[in-house]
């Protein structure tokens, strides 16, 4: 049988076991979605609360706005790209792979493409087709949205029984807390969902922001800003000169420091600064070798042997970084090309290879595209959901204490999640 027609089958199942459940759901992003759509296919009566007027914020703000629906791979290689708590997500995974979700929404009617990296986006390069699509999911099987903010759990004999909103309060059988963390505060995730777990008694893990731009004390890049360098290798050492990260592929200067697709990747690795700072070292010619490339440089300075050595790298250097390397490099600007030594020439050959950043913080939580921490998961059953602490309620999405890389690993985290709790609480 193949992954599709499995998927299918499964469909039908829900369709077809009906409950009785009256199931509140906190937070109409990607897990709350999820978690809302799949409850009510199961037949469970679904009370949807979210703070914005229309729900999937977030969402319309992934992926520049394309929207990285998911990482078309398998099972262990999207573990490996979970830095944090990859193994509690065995089960969500496992029971709502990628491939499914690529089912779920082309079911749906929303044609899906797979791009470089295994990225997949929807056809149209559209995010707000993907949020279209979750909110005629959801209303097609009646989840009713409320436009409300959850303030606080009303839990009685270790058990919750419902939510106590701004406006109004709902009763309910469960629960299902999927609020996000701090990041895009704009969008919604303000951390709700960390006060309503620590009132359920649950432990936080501290929010940190992972995938987020790095700081940088270096002015050679505020004179770099806008330069987007692509097919450099990265590597990210702490002060012990360990590496804590490598890649190859994009990044970016900007003003404060560095972003694009590799820095952001390597945030995630990079727990905190309380023991030093850390030093990115750009490979800027990774396809040569120090002797292809010092071969390279004889070959350009005799045929500029005239020229000063500030006017002989356009074919070599994007323009903004030139004036950093030749800083870098301390040789007199004017210098004559022909006049470069051998140990001159084998110097720029080292820079060129490790050109270093020091990395000094993390930007603002504000500015991540995901948050690291949330609620612990060794207090959350893995196979439901289910809080540990406290009966019939349930977490998905951001909230709890996971987090990917980039290249749709955190989108796929939520639709996996929510789905399963979606799931349990209907079958419960």
């Amino acid at each position: 049988m193949t992954a599709c027609m499995q998927t299918t089958k499964k469909l039908w199942i829900w369709q077809t076991m009906m409950t009785n459940n009256k199931v509140i759901v906190i937070g109409a992003g990607a897990a709350g979605l999820m978690a809302a759509g799949f409850a009510a296919q199961y037949g469970a009566d679904v009370t949807l609360i979210e703070k914005n007027k229309r729900v999937g914020r977030k969402i319309m703000i992934t992926g520049k706005g394309r929207c990285n629906v998911t990482n078309n791979c398998d099972l262990q290689t999207f573990i490996n790209n979970v830095p944090v708590n990859g193994r509690f997500l065995y089960s969500a995974l496992s029971g709502f792979l990628p491939e499914d979700t690529i089912f779920f929404f082309e079911s749906l009617g929303l044609p899906l493409k797979t791009e470089r990296g295994n990225r997949v986006f929807p056809v149209s390069d559209k995010a707000v087709d993907v949020v279209d699509t979750l909110y005629k999911f959801i209303k097609e099987y009646g989840v009713n949205i409320v436009c409300d903010t959850a303030k606080a759990l009303i839990i009685e004999d270790s058990a919750v029984k419902g939510v106590k909103c701004a406006s109004d309060t709902f009763y309910g059988d469960r629960v299902i807390i999927c609020c996000g963390g701090k990041s895009y505060p704009r969008t919604g995730s303000t951390g709700d969902g960390y006060t309503l777990a620590k009132q359920a008694g649950h432990t936080i893990i501290p929010p940190k922001p992972s995938l987020v731009p790095l700081q940088s004390p270096n002015s050679d890049c505020k004179d770099m800003q806008g330069l987007s360098l692509k097919n450099v290798s990265l590597k990210i050492t702490d002060k012990n000169k360990k590496t804590v990260y490598s890649d190859f592929g994009e990044m970016l200067f900007t003003h404060f420091g560095m972003s694009g697709p590799m820095i952001l990747s390597a945030s995630s690795k990079i727990r905190d600064f309380d023991n030093g700072s850390f030093t990115a070292e750009i490979d800027l010619k990774p396809a040569l070798s120090e002797e292809q490339l010092d071969k390279r440089l004889q070959n350009d300075f005799v045929k500029n042997a005239n020229k000063d050595v500030s006017n002989s790298f356009s074919k070599l250097l994007p323009r903004k970084i030139i004036v950093p390397v030749l800083k870098r490099w301390g040789v007199p600007f004017d210098k004559k090309c022909h006049s470069v030594t051998k140990e001159e020439r084998h110097r720029l050959c080292k820079i060129l290879k490790c050109f270093t950043v020091e990395i000094s913080g993390f930007r603002p939580i504000e500015e991540a595209i995901i948050t690291s921490g949330g609620v612990k998961v060794s207090e959350i059953n893995p196979k439901t959901m289910e809080s540990k602490l406290v009966k019939n309620l349930y977490f998905a999405g951001e909230v709890i204490d996971v987090d990917a890389y980039t290249g749709g690993f955190n989108l796929q985290i939520a639709w996996s999640t929510g789905r399963l709790a979606g799931v349990s609480v209907a079958e419960q």
